[in-house]
Formats: structure tokens, C-alpha cells, sequence
């Protein structure tokens, strides 16, 4: 995929990016690391991380890598403290770090529900609330990464809903109370990714493949590429006029079943 954003846009920024170890949040971490940014990933796997670290310093000015889990607020303050002391004030914040399963409400435990609370929307306070002392003001950028769940209720994903429904409406009080220092907030709603984990856990076969894909206006999957080009672009001064906003990307998802009409003039 070609960029329509040329690489170097973000030459001498600083971003730090939560759960960019692996999947959507990788190849953001990636893309600003082409685009000239300097790049800080964490995430609770040390291995990981350093394979991603290895992946962005060979991509991108410079590297950085930690290991901590979104739900420890004082780990992630420490994160981006020395990211800030090691690469420079914080320009663009990106929090990615997610967890989801299917499961009925009544075969969920209190614990399950909790747990994806507390790394989807607990995490994405913590990094949000944690930033802000280290940012590069005015003009930071905060992206977070949330879910269709959000303004879409599904079956077996109550947890994953509320969680999400949470990271918006943190993004746009954010977004309206940080305004003025001269940091944008937003969000951005992919839709269905090919080849992440959580599309091999939501769609394990090639029948339930088909039925997602049928449903989308545009009939197919997208690609991490497409998120990463999407968060370029809300980072960038492109998008300076913008905050508050959920991006979705995600192919027609969001406009709702689109194969049921459609069959009716095949």
C-alpha cells in the first residue's frame, strides 16, 4: 500500500506507542518510524518488545523499547518518563493495548469482565493521564485505538462494548478539556483486520470469514496498513483542525448489514 503521506512528515517528533508490539499497533509504530518519528513501544513482553524495537530502530531515527502493563499506572508514568528522557518531550501518543475473547454474559465470570475493562479502558486512561506531563506542547497528538463494539452492541462481547464505549467518550472529554493546551484527541474504529489475532479469534473459520465479509459495504478485510496510514494521518498537521473524533476505518462497517439489500437486486 502507497502512502498518499510522504515519509519524513514526522522528522524530529517523538511517539510513544501502547501495545506496539505486535498486530495494528506494530505497523503504526512502524509507519511513524518511516515517517521520520522517533518511536517508543511497550508492552508486558519482554521478547516482543524487542523484537519490535529491532523492527522500528532499522525503519526509523530511533528506538525505544519497555516492558509494563497498561493496568500498573505508576509503570506506565515510569515508561514515559524515560522515554521522554531518552528521546525527548512526547509528541503523538498512541494507546493500542487491548483484550477481548467471546463469551455469554452468563458464562462470564466477574473476573473476565473486569479484566478487559481494566486493559481496554482502565489502560487507555492510564496511558492518556500519564502522558500528559511528558508531552511536547502545543500541538501534541493522542490517538486511541477503540473498537465498532462501541457504538454497536454485539452478543458474547459485553465486556469489550462497555469498555470501548468508555475509551470514546474518554477520547471526546479529553478532547474537550485538553483542547486548549493545544493537544488533539481522537480515536480510531477499525473494522475487520485480516491476519490479527483478534479477527482469528472472532472469525476462526472460513465460514464465519465469509459472513463478516459479506456484510461489509466494501466485501473485504483491512489491513494493519490501512489503520497505520489512518493514525499518520490524525498525527500529522493534516489533521490540525481535528479532535474529538472517532475515525472509523473500517470498510462500511459501521453503516450496518449491507448484504441483505444487496441480494435483492442480484
Amino acid at each position: 500500500m502507497q502512502s498518499a503521506l510522504k515519509d519524513g512528515l514526522l522528522t524530529g517528533k517523538v511517539a510513544f506507542v501502547a501495545g506496539g508490539t505486535s498486530g495494528i499497533n506494530l505497523d503504526i509504530a512502524r509507519r511513524l518510524a518511516r515517517a521520520g518519528a522517533a518511536v517508543a513501544v511497550l508492552s508486558r513482553n519482554p521478547e516482543k518488545v524487542a523484537a519490535a524495537r529491532a523492527l522500528i530502530a532499522a525503519e526509523g531515527p530511533k528506538a525505544a523499547g519497555f516492558v509494563a502493563d497498561v493496568r500498573n499506572y505508576a509503570d506506565v508514568d515510569a515508561a514515559l518518563a524515560a522515554t521522554a528522557k531518552e528521546l525527548g518531550k512526547i509528541d503523538i501518543v498512541i494507546s493500542g493495548a487491548a483484550g477481548n475473547f467471546l463469551s455469554p454474559v452468563l458464562g462470564m465470570s466477574a473476573n473476565a469482565f473486569k479484566a478487559v475493562v481494566d486493559i481496554d479502558l482502565i489502560g487507555t486512561f492510564n496511558v492518556l493521564r500519564a502522558c500528559h506531563a511528558y508531552l511536547n506542547l502545543p500541538g501534541a497528538s493522542l490517538i486511541s485505538i477503540t473498537a465498532g463494539q462501541a457504538v454497536h452492541p454485539i452478543m458474547f462481547q459485553a465486556h469489550a462494548c462497555a469498555a470501548k464505549a468508555g475509551v470514546n467518550m474518554l477520547t471526546k472529554v479529553l478532547a474537550m478539556e485538553w483542547g486548549p493546551q493545544g493537544i488533539r484527541v481522537n480515536a480510531i474504529s477499525p473494522g475487520p483486520i485480516g491476519d490479527t489475532e483478534g479477527m482469528r479469534r472472532l472469525a476462526p473459520t472460513a465460514v464465519i470469514e465469509k459472513s463478516i465479509k459479506d456484510r461489509l459495504a466494501l466485501r473485504d478485510y483491512g489491513a494493519c496498513a490501512d489503520i497505520a496510514e489512518a493514525a499518520l494521518f490524525l498525527c500529522s498537521d493534516s489533521a490540525r483542525y481535528i479532535t474529538g473524533a472517532i475515525l472509523n476505518v473500517d470498510g462500511g462497517n459501521d453503516l450496518g448489514d449491507s448484504s441483505s439489500a444487496a441480494r435483492m437486486f442480484e
